[in-house]
C-alpha cells in the first residue's frame, strides 16, 4: 500500500498566504497615508511651474498648460537668496555642532555621573520640555537687544545652542551603553573626561547623528525667531526671507512655492542620505529608562 506523501512547504505557504491576506487593510492604510504625505510636496512642484492665474484657479488646475522656468530665476530676483541660503546653512550648521557638543556632555552626567541633586536638576530639564516655546520669545529678544546683537548671527545661534530634548535624548542613549567597557577604562587609569571622549561618545554615534539631523530639520525649517530678531533682509535665513514673499494683498505663488522647492531640497538629500543612522539612532536612545 502506497503512502501518501505530504509537501512540507503547503502548510508554510498557506500560512504565510494567510498573513498576507490579514495584512492587506494595513497596507492599503500605509499606501493611503504615504500618498497624502508626498502630495503637498508634489503639489508644490507643480505649482512651481505655473502661472500666477493658473495657481489661484477655481478649480484648481492640476499640471500647468506651460512649464514656467522663469519662476526660479525670479526668486533670485525677489529677495537675496544666496545670501539667506548661507545664512541658513551656517545658522544650522552651528546650532548642530553646538547642540551635539553640549548636550551629549550634559547627557553623559545624567547618565553616568552621581553627583547631589542629579535626580532633581533632570526633572528640571524635562520641565521645560512642557513649557511653549513661545513664552521664552519676549525675554529672550529683551536679552538679544540689551546685548545689542539685533539683526546678526549670534541672535540666531546662540538661543538654539542648547536644548533641553536633545540632552534627554542622549541621556537615554547613554543609560542604554554598557557600563563595562567604561568600569575597564576607569581601572587602567583614565579620569572621567578620558572616558566620555574616547569610551562614550564614539559609541554613541547613532544617537549623535539622530540628535544631529533632528537639530539641523528644525534649525533650518525656523521660522518665528529669525522673524522677530532681523529685520533685514540680507541677515535672514531662508525661512524668513520666504515668508516676506507672501503679500498683503497679493503673493506670487509659483514663485514662493518655486523658492519654498529650492530651500527644501538640501535637508531632503540631508535626510534620504543619513535615514538609516536616524532610525537607528531614534530606536536605541528608548531601549533603556
Amino acid at each position: 500500500m502506497r503512502e501518501a506523501t505530504t509537501d512540507p512547504q503547503k502548510p508554510r505557504r498557506s500560512r504565510r498566504g494567510g498573513r498576507e491576506g490579514r495584512l492587506w487593510p494595513a497596507h492599503v492604510l500605509l499606501t493611503l497615508g504615504a500618498v497624502i504625505t508626498v502630495f503637498p510636496l508634489v503639489w508644490e512642484v507643480l505649482t512651481s511651474f505655473k502661472s500666477f492665474g493658473e495657481s489661484v484657479r477655481v478649480p484648481p488646475t492640476i499640471l500647468p498648460a506651460h512649464w514656467d522656468w522663469s519662476n526660479y530665476s525670479k526668486v533670485f530676483d525677489s529677495i537675496p537668496f544666496g545670501q539667506q541660503f548661507v545664512n541658513t546653512f551656517v545658522m544650522a550648521l552651528l546650532r548642530t555642532a553646538a547642540q551635539i557638543l553640549l548636550c551629549s556632555m550634559a547627557a553623559y552626567a545624567f547618565a553616568r555621573i552621581r553627583f547631589p541633586g542629579r535626580g532633581l536638576i533632570f526633572l528640571g530639564f524635562l520641565a521645560v520640555l512642557m513649557v511653549p516655546g513661545q513664552l521664552f520669545l519676549l525675554p529672550q529678544y529683551q536679552i538679544m537687544q540689551d546685548l545689542g546683537w539685533l539683526d546678526s548671527m549670534q541672535a540666531l545661534v546662540i538661543p538654539g545652542m542648547f536644548s533641553a530634548f536633545g540632552t534627554f535624548l542622549l541621556r537615554q542613549f547613554f543609560m542604554g551603553l554598557p557600563e563595562e567597557l567604561e568600569e575597564a577604562a576607569r581601572l587602567d587609569g583614565a579620569n572621567p573626561f578620558t572616558v566620555f571622549w574616547r569610551i562614550a561618545l564614539p559609541l554613541a554615534k547613532p544617537g549623535l547623528l539622530a540628535l544631529g539631523i533632528l537639530t539641523f530639520l528644525w534649525s533650518w525649517n525656523d521660522l518665528m525667531w529669525p522673524l522677530i530678531v532681523n529685520t533685514d533682509p540680507a541677515k535672514m535665513p531662508l525661512s524668513a526671507g520666504l515668508a516676506s514673499l507672501q503679500g498683503a494683498h497679493l503673493t506670487e505663488y509659483p514663485i514662493l512655492m518655486a523658492g519654498s522647492l529650492l530651500a527644501t531640497l538640501p535637508v531632503i538629500v540631508v535626510f534620504v542620505a543619513m535615514q538609516r543612522q536616524f532610525i537607528q539612532g531614534i530606536a536605541f536612545s528608548g531601549m533603556k529608562g
